[in-house]
């Protein structure tokens, strides 16, 4: 994207002023998007966003300037730009050598999605439609949505590092409406992975789409959620997005610097059952939020969050950890070329256990079994959390009965963690998901075996 004398002297003009640090992140990002509603095709597009966002810094002050003019001038005036926002005094001129570091790619592409006629992405989302509509004459409306993207980064800065990589996902996703006599219910299904359109040589789009039926059909038979304190059982693959917001984000080191985390000064501690161990892991072959460098350059890396139930280590970018002489961890992302970036997940997820799940059901009297989770949010500083319940079921003497209304789950993260006592083998990764924060948004995923929290509140309508 910028030949590398280039670089070399961006990096030098946003020195000049005395600077600590200068950085140089571009991006060329291009991306399809499908989406079906109702029978008919809503909307089919293709973008590019092409362009550099450079940082520089002096001190404990960060200049920072984005363009989308790639030529060597536009890029000397972002970089004079953000030098002048970081000004610290110094002069001078600043010679950087750049030495280009490999990336590793945890997944090679097949076929790129750019190399599809739009055609077939479509036909795809009709299939989809069929699919849904032919599993029950309940099922009045259904919404499907395809989408690629390749993402291309290069990153630079002034300690002489040179990297780049090559990003693409794909994702299908279908959401079905069903009606009956007690009114309208929803469900869902969705794939995504870091691979190109060879995804569907792996996952039917059929049977996607009827999955997503079948969970919604199934509510229309369902009985009000519970309400009070109880055992929640969770499904294998179906609750990571509990642990991702629930705790997740309270061990990401900006959070902590902040003190916006519960977590701020607990490493070394026991803060979950010896049965926790939680891993982020940006290695994680095909998984959505995968890739081979870190929008910093840092090599994407498996790290040890709690083992054991004990805080091992936070989450790190690659300035916070310079300024607290300790290794990076490859969490400094950013959702675009546009903005700097912070410290994010990237696949986050329990390891299994060695229980059996069907006697974690079986020794459960009575409580929920959540086969999958929904949106939430939650109070970082204080670990509180209110989740939703996109499909869950009924546990009575032991056995899983009848589905249940969507209803919430709500708690505290800590205290979650000390109340898992029932961890099984049968790991499994869940559904494709972006993370929001500051405003940004980027690519994650999560996971977790079949688990049981001792105690925790759902939030129904029934007594």
């Amino acid at each position: 994207m910028i030949d590398e004398s280039v670089i070399s002297g961006l990096l030098g003009t946003a020195l000049r002023t005395g600077a600590d640090f200068a950085e140089v992140f571009a991006e060329d990002k291009r991306s399809t998007s499908a989406v079906l509603d109702d029978g008919r095709i809503e909307e089919l597009s293709s973008g590019r966003d092409r362009g550099a966002g450079i940082r520089v810094v002096t001190g404990e002050t960060t200049g920072f300037a984005h363009t989308a003019d790639l030529s060597e001038a536009g890029l000397r005036s972002a970089a004079e730009a953000a030098a002048a926002a970081a000004a610290g005094g110094g002069g001078g001129t600043r010679v950087i050598e750049l030495t280009r570091r490999p990336t590793t790619n945890p997944t090679p592409v097949e076929v790129q999605p750019a190399d599809v006629p739009k055609a077939a992405k479509v036909e795809l989302l009709r299939r989809a439609d069929e699919a849904a509509r032919a599993r029950s004459r309940s099922v009045t409306q259904v919404s499907a949505r395809y989408g690629d993207s390749r993402r291309r980064i290069l990153v630079a800065n002034s300690d002489g590092l040179l990297t780049s990589d090559d990003q693409v996902r794909t994702l299908f996703s279908v959401g079905v409406v069903a009606t009956g006599d007690t009114g309208m219910q929803t469900g869902r299904q969705s794939v995504g992975h870091t691979v190109g359109f060879e995804l569907f040589d792996r996952y039917d789009v059929d049977e996607l789409a009827g999955r997503a039926a079948d969970r919604a059909t199934t509510k229309l038979g369902a009985r009000p959620a519970p309400s009070g304190e109880m055992p929640v059982v969770i499904g294998k693959g179906g609750g990571g997005v509990l642990f991702h917001e629930a705790c997740g984000h309270g061990l990401e080191a900006d959070l902590v610097a902040k003190s916006a985390s519960v977590f701020k000064g607990r490493r070394g501690e026991q803060v979950a059952s010896p049965l926790v161990t939680l891993v982020d892991d940006g290695t994680m072959a095909t998984e959505w939020g995968a890739f081979g460098v870190d929008d910093e350059g840092t090599p994407a890396q498996r790290n040890t969050l709690i083992e054991g139930g004990v805080l091992t280590d936070y989450m790190w970018d690659f300035l916070r950890a310079r300024k607290e002489g300790r290794a990076r961890s490859g969490n400094g992302r950013r959702q675009s070329y546009q903005h700097l970036p912070m410290v994010r997940m990237t696949n986050t997820y329990l390891l299994a256990g060695h229980d059996d799940p069907d006697d974690i059901i079986a020794s459960t009297d009575r409580g929920v079994y959540v086969a999958q989770l929904g949106g939430g949010s939650v109070n970082t500083a204080t670990g509180d959390f209110v989740f939703g319940m996109w499909e869950a079921y009924l546990i009575e003497d032991g056995e899983i009965t009848d589905p249940i209304r969507e209803g919430n789950l709500i708690g505290n993260g800590p205290k979650v963690l000390t109340d898992i006592d029932a961890l099984a083998g049968d790991f499994a990764m869940g559904s494709p998901g972006t993370c929001g924060k500051d405003g940004q948004g980027v690519p994650v995923g999560d996971g977790v075996p079949t688990l049981r929290v001792a105690r925790l509140t759902v939030g129904g309508t029934a007594a």
